[in-house]
């Protein structure tokens, strides 16, 4: 009689044994509980989207007023002489603030981790809105000479620095609160706000553009967005200050002093070495994301009037438009991706990119309104997946005990790489080649990087959050799942 091998004996274990390897099962993989599961009322939740999504309103609206303005910020920051130098050197101190959201991210991070999500995110409130504030008060290049250029960077790198701990806590902090069956379209909001930050700093430098001379908007015009950034601040501030910690820490923190104190001993090195995957395919999706994003909502502005000698309200106009479509349609994309999944949704968006990034720019580059704004239409079209899931799909990446610092490493890397050097990059392409569609094959690299991404991610939708239990609605939820388990 032949012996039956490991992998045999294995398999015949179940049925030979039922009784004791369901028991092995069950206390292994222990029944939910009612008291288990997580219930957040959706008057709760919506409070919690509101004041993470104001946050990131707040941040998108301090790059994108800069980033319109950067035409201007060259001329005031600036020595006179070659135009193409000013707008460059602009677009370098641009990129300065990415160079250190890394650092940020490493440090806010991690502590949203220890002390707590709702704490780090008042922390990065104030201190986004006082940077962009003392942008607004610098003297110009005329008035103090090199300490003007010196100043703005040094508030850009605040504002860098700040930001580095905003967009992985903001995403986390809705992540957590609400319900796994409808992540996708409570997580849509946090990019509705990123589209309200760039569609008001675009807004406001339209009007100040249509309303004043070039003089008065380079000696004083351009500050009027800067100073608005202490108001909204003060506002998402109090949003946040009124907000308890999200239900997934707060279950953190129940579980004993000996938990909490391993939280607090876990350094950002600890993080890369057991969350290296997940933040692999963080930074890639991130990339695909944020240089198409730049792209479009940053950089176009300059590529239509500075490359392409189109009139700069016009783009303008064009881009805020385009960005009203993605506001109207965001919500609804995030709430199908709840129900299809946000696989099927991030390969829709780089395929999208990768078969349309060249038609687009050539239908761009024939100028004319209707072309010009076709083209951009399109380009948002595509950019409209990302920008509906990303934040759901990003934070259930990584358990709860480290999600706030693996996230803010990982997404801050990326962006500081790939997000905040597409303006320069794509200009120093144009300028060393001539060749005005670099855009386009910029943005097909970044398609191909989302495409193989999308394809090797498991599919997050509609599950609880990795390390924490499942989260719902309503305690009738609760009651049939707990029940669902005994049948």
């Amino acid at each position: 009689m032949p012996v039956p091998t490991d992998v045999e004996a294995s398999a015949s274990a179940p049925s030979r044994h039922h009784l004791l390897w369901r028991a092995v099962q069950r206390r292994k993989n222990p029944p939910l509980r009612r008291s288990d599961i997580t219930v957040t009322e959706e008057k709760t939740v919506r409070k919690a989207v509101k004041a993470a999504a104001l946050g990131n309103a707040m941040e998108w609206f301090d790059f994108g007023i800069y980033s319109y303005l950067a035409v201007t910020i060259g001329k005031v920051f600036f020595p006179s002489g070659n135009g193409t130098v000013q707008v460059l050197s602009s677009l370098a101190t641009f990129a300065v603030a990415f160079l250190v959201r890394p650092v940020g991210g490493m440090f806010f991070g991690p502590l949203g981790d220890r002390i707590g999500r709702k704490k780090v995110l008042s922390f990065t409130m104030i201190m986004m809105a006082s940077s962009t504030l003392a942008i607004g008060l610098i003297p110009g290049y005329a008035a103090i000479g090199f300490w003007s250029p010196a100043l703005l960077i040094l508030f850009r790198m605040l504002q860098g620095f700040s930001t580095g701990g905003e967009y992985g806590g903001a995403s986390t902090f809705i992540a957590e609160y609400a319900p796994d069956k409808r992540r996708g379209y409570f997580g849509s909001f946090l990019e509705f706000g990123t589209l309200i930050g760039y569609t008001a700093a675009a807004g406001l430098v339209t009007i100040l553009t249509v309303t004043l001379a070039d003089s008065s908007m380079n000696s004083w015009g351009w500050r009027i967005p800067f100073l608005a950034a202490a108001p909204i601040g003060l506002v998402g501030l109090y949003l946040r200050l009124k907000l308890d910690d999200t239900p997934a820490f707060q279950k953190l923190e129940d579980e004993g002093s000996t938990s909490a104190g391993e939280r607090e001993s876990l350094p950002f090195w600890q993080v890369f070495r057991t969350q290296w995957r997940a933040m692999a395919l963080c930074i890639a999706l991130v990339a695909a994301y944020n240089i198409t994003d730049y792209m479009l909502l940053s950089y176009m502005p300059t590529y239509l009037s500075d490359t392409l000698h189109y009139s700069s309200t016009s783009a303008l106009v064009s881009i805020i438009i385009v960005m009203l479509v993605l506001m109207a349609a965001i919500t609804f994309v995030g709430r199908y991706s709840d129900r299809i999944g946000r696989k099927p949704v991030l390969m829709a968006g780089s395929v999208g990119f990768l078969v349309l990034a060249v038609p687009c720019f050539l239908l761009i580059k024939q100028g004319g309104v209707v072309p010009v704004f076709a083209g951009l239409l399109l380009l948002g079209l595509c950019l409209l997946p990302y920008v509906s899931v990303m934040s759901a799909s990003l934070p259930a990446l990584f358990p709860t005990n480290v999600r706030y610092g693996s996230l803010s490493i990982a997404f801050n890397i990326s962006v500081s790489l790939f997000g905040g050097t597409t303006p320069l990059v794509t200009e120093g392409l144009i300028s060393s080649t001539g060749d005005d569609l670099m855009p386009a094959y910029y943005t097909m690299l970044a398609a191909v990087v989302g495409i193989i991404a999308a394809a090797v991610m498991k599919e997050t939708a509609r599950k609880p959050l990795e390390g924490s239990p499942p989260a719902v609605a309503t305690k009738e939820e609760a009651i049939a799942l707990v029940e669902s388990q005994r049948s």
